[in-house]
């Protein structure tokens, strides 16, 4: 039983790393027009399983993006300077959306594999039972 377990957090460590990703792609989408906001970014990392020899995935410290921020004209706008301009965002819609899409698929194919998993441990038990 311990290559389900294992087989198990390994799916799991995978649904957590994703769903922290779509925590933040979904913080970039909603302030994609704040002004001076800055594109978070997360790394995953590999970890070895504890003490079981396996490896699982994490995510890194999240990272601002450090391209430069759009540049707004706006002279009413309360934040612009003297030529009429203010720092905008460095957010892209697009590419958000094509992440948060990658992420969703991500995390549907960790849980197939969790639910799967799952299927065949139950299977194996009905085995012994008999």
């Amino acid at each position: 039983m311990s290559d389900f377990s294992n087989a198990l957090s390994v799916s799991a460590s995978g649904l957590k790393a994703q769903a922290t990703r779509l925590r933040h792609l979904s913080e970039n989408i909603s302030n994609a027009d704040t002004p001076g906001y800055r594109r978070k970014t997360v790394a995953f990392e590999t970890a070895l399983g504890a003490g079981r020899g396996i490896s699982m995935v994490e995510t890194g410290p999240v990272r601002l993006d450090r391209s430069e921020l759009e540049q707004v004209f706006d002279p009413s706008h309360p934040m612009a300077d003297g030529t009429g301009h203010y720092q905008g965002t460095n957010v892209d819609l697009l590419i958000e959306l094509a992440d948060a899409r990658e992420a969703q698929r991500s995390y549907e194919a960790n849980l197939k594999m969790f639910e799967q998993t799952r299927k065949m441990s139950g299977g194996l038990l009905d085995l012994l039972r008999r």
